[in-house]
């Protein structure tokens, strides 16, 4: 058996660049779950998208308006939303701000 990590600080992991004015990094993970960091500047966009992982998302910092499903609402600091598997969803950040994401089973595609 592997030994699986139990702890992790942020200062370990580098940011990633994916887009103007979008970044992300992994914080934590197991094969069954991921917990990610997004950081947005303002007017930054998260495209319309759909994953088979399950995602429950924390609005750390900032307001985003979010769409899920073709619903759209606005959800602010400390505020939270969760998309089930399969349905499409994005954001936009209404100002600078950051996501804590959380994916059921983890992201490969992020490692």
């Amino acid at each position: 058996m592997t030994e699986q990590k139990l702890f992790a600080q942020a200062e370990e992991t580098p940011w990633i660049e994916l887009g103007p004015g979008n970044t992300r990094r992994v914080l934590i993970h197991t094969p069954e779950l991921m917990q990610v960091e997004f950081g947005f500047e303002k007017g930054a966009v998260g495209a319309l998208h759909s994953h088979p992982h399950i995602q429950v998302s924390y609005v750390a910092e900032g307001s985003f308006e979010v769409t899920i499903a073709g619903v759209t609402q606005v959800v602010g600091k400390g505020g939270s939303f969760i998309v089930p598997s399969g349905l499409e969803h994005g954001v936009v950040a209404l100002e600078a701000g950051r996501l804590v994401d959380v994916f059921t089973p983890h992201r490969a595609d992020f490692l």
